[in-house]
């Protein structure tokens, strides 16, 4: 039998999934054209919002281009030392640091080279040198960092980085990371350009998009697919948990379990593996007003403020925040409403 296509993992690619092409294309063509429109885009959203597999998507389609050089590093580690040992572990790539004449055993990286080098004992040095040899063959290297943070590694990477792009030089920054994560560390007092780096912000996948590959992959009927979609509300990793249940009850299992059978399991999934680490992030204020809108209803805001007696100010300040951060809609005027599916059904019962 066929595997389930959809998947409870985080960090991989599943096999059935809906592609962004808009803000897919958006990345490509701003790093692709000439001179190049941006080298920064960051990628943000809620836990679950498909950040990673766009993330992928992204350098796939990048490392099909032949003068562009893909590395992943993760944030937790010496981030610059990671990208000159990348490239010097690869043969098609290490030619670079052969043609700088670079000598990096200080930092620990060798390439084998038979050639008389020069000594580097500062790592941003050699790796501004690398770039210009990168360059002069017509590549470009592409830097993809999944779940940014705001720690020593990447505030140093994202300074040299600075200095780089200002001198032109053809290396480019993909990374994506949660909003708090994001704001602080574009609030670093050196690190201010990044306010000015274009960001995405992953909004719900089309319902009719979910609701379509629903009745394409499970054969399920359009009245049942559009159900299930509207229970995901575009939520990415809703979409892949409501799935594969689905598939492993009534495919895989061969049982007969309607949509509403299926509503307990996909409550315990997207509380153990989404909700219940949102729900410990937020204040206590923040839980107040999510117990206020745990039905999923716009609520009016002044109705919600003066439940909580808070000024019109507080309550603006937990509002953006809230939305921001992908829990809450706020499109209608002076109403705002549940963004994630079920939460407040399932948070309810935390209160």
């Amino acid at each position: 039998m066929q595997a389930n296509p959809f998947t409870l993992s985080f960090g991989t690619e599943p096999n059935q999934y809906i592609s962004r092409f808009s803000q897919t294309n958006e990345v490509i063509e701003a790093f692709t054209s000439a001179p190049p429109s941006a080298y920064v885009y960051m990628i943000t959203g809620i836990r679950g919002a498909g950040k990673t597999v766009m993330l992928s998507n992204l350098c796939n389609s990048f490392s099909e281009y032949k003068d562009w050089i893909v590395l992943n590093v993760i944030p937790d580690s010496d981030i610059i030392k990671s990208i000159l040992a990348k490239l010097a572990s690869k043969k098609e790539t290490k030619k670079w640091i052969v043609s700088a004449k670079l000598d990096l055993s200080f930092f620990g990286i060798g390439v084998g080279a038979s050639v008389e080098k020069e000594k580097i004992y500062d790592i941003e040095t050699a790796f501004e040198e690398i770039l210009r040899q990168l360059s002069k063959d017509g590549k470009k290297l592409l830097i993809a960092i999944d779940e940014i943070v705001n720690n020593e590694f990447v505030r140093v990477f994202a300074a040299t980085f600075q200095v780089l792009i200002r001198q032109k030089l053809p290396v480019f920054l993909l990374a994506t990371g949660l909003y708090d994560n994001i704001y602080n560390l574009q609030n670093e007092k050196s690190l201010t350009f990044l306010y000015r780096a274009p960001k995405i912000m992953l909004e719900p996948l089309s319902i009719n998009s979910i609701s379509r590959s629903y009745e394409q992959v499970l054969k399920i009927s359009t009245a049942d697919a559009d159900r299930m979609a509207e229970l995901t509300k575009g939520y990415a990793f809703a979409y892949q948990v409501l799935g594969f249940i689905y598939w492993d009850k009534n495919i895989k299992k061969g049982l007969s379990k309607s949509i509403d059978d299926l509503l307990p399991e996909y409550d315990e999934y997207l509380e153990s593996y989404v909700y219940e680490k949102i729900w410990s992030e937020l204040s206590p204020k923040e839980k107040e007003i999510i117990r206020i809108l745990f039905a999923g209803k716009d609520e009016k805001i002044a109705d919600i403020r003066e439940q909580l007696s808070m000024t019109s100010g507080q309550m603006s300040v937990y509002r953006d925040r809230l939305k921001k951060r992908g829990i809450i809609n706020a499109t209608n005027y002076g109403y705002m409403s549940l963004k994630l599916p079920r939460f407040g059904e399932i948070s309810r019962r935390w209160i």
